[in-house]
């Protein structure tokens, strides 16, 4: 049994959604933020030393002593090689390629200027100026997405796989706080095909809603 200890309004959200993909049977320690800060919960540090979400501990692993595991992309790629590699780099040698590119663009690079205009849209008057300025940026990465994904049905090719579980998050957060609408539809038309999937709708109902702004 894994274990998905689960903040609100988290990037946990795709680790649930992972495990329904691949069928592996977990349950989930619930936390919330606090509603001053915004932060996670003290209690997570008990988990892990960060006090970050998401963390999981495979009960299992090690001889039944268990093993946490933190950072999305890390777990990510441990709960498909514990799947026997399913959902993870295509056989094609392009297609690996994209596989682990957008494994790591997704925190790497798409995820950071998206979270510096949420912290900016919560500082008055000054924060509003400075997000004009990020914007340009983040449209540079929405405009890569978009050409990537009119050429692709899913980010490393034909196939769906991990790695658009792991780009889910920052692209629902840029469509509902950072311009990403119908302009570009080829990321919307791909964000409404995840978001029919039964296994990312079980992971809503199981895990709870969650808002990105």
């Amino acid at each position: 049994m894994i274990t998905v200890h689960h903040l609100e309004n988290s990037r946990s959200q795709r680790v649930l959604w992972l495990l329904e993909e691949l069928g592996l049977p977990y349950r989930i320690e619930f936390y919330q933020r606090n509603k001053a800060t915004m932060l996670a919960p003290p209690e997570l540090r008990a988990v892990h030393p960060l006090g970050k979400s998401p963390v999981i501990v495979d009960d299992e692993a090690d001889g039944g002593l268990g093993r946490t595991i933190a950072e999305t992309g890390a777990i990510i790629e441990y709960l498909v090689e514990k799947a026997d590699g399913r959902l993870g780099p295509p056989a094609h040698r392009e297609s690996v390629l994209r596989y682990r590119h957008f494994l790591h663009y997704a925190e790497g690079s798409l995820m950071p200027p998206l979270l510096v205009k949420l912290v900016l849209g919560r500082v008055p008057l000054l924060g509003k100026t400075a997000q004009k300025k990020i914007q340009p940026m983040i449209d540079v990465h929405l405009d890569y997405v978009e050409a990537h994904l009119a050429e692709h049905d899913w980010f490393a090719g034909d196939e769906f796989s991990a790695a658009d579980v792991m780009m889910s998050f920052p692209l629902e957060a840029a469509r509902s706080r950072a311009g990403l609408d119908g302009s570009r539809p080829a990321t919307i038309a791909w964000l409404n095909k995840v978001h029919a999937r039964p296994a990312y709708q079980a992971a809503v109902a199981a895990g709870g809603p969650y808002a990105y702004a």
